[in-house]
């Protein structure tokens, strides 16, 4: 049995959650590591878009931001910041928001913005960028985000993107639902990773489900074209 790390298992179990022919607005980062394994792995028909408009992108090798050059050579089409967000976005033509987090809470609300007060914050954060309307205009929103009681929080410090359609979040340690009355709940635990191990990394009561189950095992292919995509990450492309 092949092993795998704990970013590694954490960006398999997100890829799995995208289907074939969904259009997914992705986040740079772990985010789109996940996003193009799905497109190379079981999603074919996934249809990748960066906020900066490219439409339809198909990196031959992990982008370094959205702006990178890679993105608008491989996509189907180009268009305006403005156009992605008011025709493509706020119409509701994105089935999937895929984004990071700096701190999420129970509920799915997201930090990307400080930590510690906001007039004299602790650490000045990259900033909004267009998660709060991804978060609140995309079908529903993927999380990938590694955990620990410092992103985990009972409160986020400041609320960049409401959690409201945060349907899933995923970790190095599990895999976390949504359920009707609005909290992320514990369903599933990577292997070797005890619901123990998990409780103690957040930082509010956690509700675990009570058909906790496992992660199932990346696989070979799975864990090969991952390694292979993070291999070429900083890469220039080639003509």
């Amino acid at each position: 049995m092949m092993e795998w790390t704990s970013d590694e298992i954490m960006t398999v179990a997100a890829a799995r959650r995208l289907a074939d022919g969904e259009t997914c607005l992705v986040g740079i980062g772990l985010p789109s590591t996940a996003a193009n394994l799905a497109r190379r792995t079981h999603a074919p028909g996934l249809v990748l878009v960066y906020e900066s408009g490219t439409i339809g992108a198909k990196p031959a090798i992990l982008p370094l931001s959205i702006g990178d050059g890679e993105l608008a050579a491989t996509a189907d089409a180009l268009v305006s910041v403005p156009e992605t967000f008011n025709y493509w976005l706020q119409a509701g033509r994105l089935d999937v928001g895929f984004l990071g987090a700096a701190q999420i809470d129970r509920h799915g609300n997201i930090n990307s913005t400080v930590i510690g007060s906001y007039a004299q914050p602790d650490v000045r954060l990259p900033g909004a960028g267009g998660a709060p309307e991804i978060a609140s205009s995309c079908g529903r929103v993927i999380v990938v985000v590694r955990q620990s009681t410092r992103t985990f929080v009972d409160q986020v410090a400041f609320r960049t993107s409401l959690g409201h359609r945060v349907a899933t979040v995923i970790t190095d340690l599990g895999e976390f639902e949504r359920h009707p009355g609005g909290e992320l709940v514990l369903h599933r635990v990577h292997p070797g990773v005890t619901a123990d191990r998990v409780r103690a990394a957040t930082g509010w009561e956690l509700t675990i489900a009570d058909d906790l189950a496992e992660t199932p095992h990346p696989t070979a292919g799975e864990l090969g074209v991952l390694r292979h995509l993070e291999a070429t990450k900083g890469r220039a492309a080639q003509p």
